[in-house]
């Protein structure tokens, strides 16, 4: 089985380039297919382009790499997800890049959960910029990818799938989680756009 990206903007084409280097197939969802052929051609023969419908079918893990109001419509295009694992690499951010529109009780991710039935919800790869989930590598270390969600297999395997990116995949614990995620998503977005690090920088975890 591969992986279904729903989005071909900077984040799905930096995902989708990262897993077709690591050996995965990749079917990408998208409504208009000749805006995106070319860039999804460019990945190679490991990748296809479909529609939204038959890319959700296609796998049973479909990352959203779209902007977080297209995800309600995303969630409740589908009856009954049945079990499939709904990858959320959103974030709810307020226009002009001012923040978040939600939060604190909340999250994207959870908004998320309680609209596609039947789906195993897992927030990650939210935290950082296309650049890096495109390329994880720095001469520092690894790159830090939190991962939260309810189901503790569905996590696992999307841990997994970061770790083969190159990531510091760290179990973050249960959906609720996505509450701090999200912040710390403006956190990397702060210090790129507003205080002038730009995009090619990354967080990571030091341990003793």
């Amino acid at each position: 089985m591969g992986i279904s990206i729903i989005g071909a903007g900077n984040v799905g084409i930096a995902l989708g380039s990262a897993f077709v280097t690591c050996g995965e197939v990749v079917t990408f969802g998208v409504t208009n297919h000749e805006k995106y052929r070319e860039a999804v051609a460019a990945l190679g023969h490991a990748v296809s382009l479909a529609t939204i419908d038959a890319a959700i079918a296609a796998n049973d893990i479909v990352i959203l790499a779209v902007p977080y109001d297209a995800l309600p419509g995303l969630a409740q295009r589908v009856a009954d997800w049945q079990g499939k694992i709904l990858v959320d690499a959103t974030n709810p951010l307020a226009p002009g890049l001012n923040g978040l529109a939600l939060g604190t009780t909340t999250s994207g991710a959870e908004e998320l959960a309680r609209l596609a039935k039947g789906a195993r919800v897992v927030k990650a790869f939210n935290t950082t910029g296309a650049e890096n989930l495109g390329d994880s590598a720095y001469a520092g270390g690894k790159a830090f990818m939190p991962v939260c969600g309810d189901d503790a297999d569905a996590r696992r395997r999307v841990i997994a799938l970061a770790e083969g990116l190159g990531f510091d995949a760290i179990d973050f614990g249960a959906l609720n989680a996505a509450r701090y995620l999200e912040p710390f998503a403006m956190a990397w977005i702060h210090l790129a756009f507003k205080q002038g690090f730009g995009r090619n920088f990354a967080f990571s975890v030091l341990r003793r």
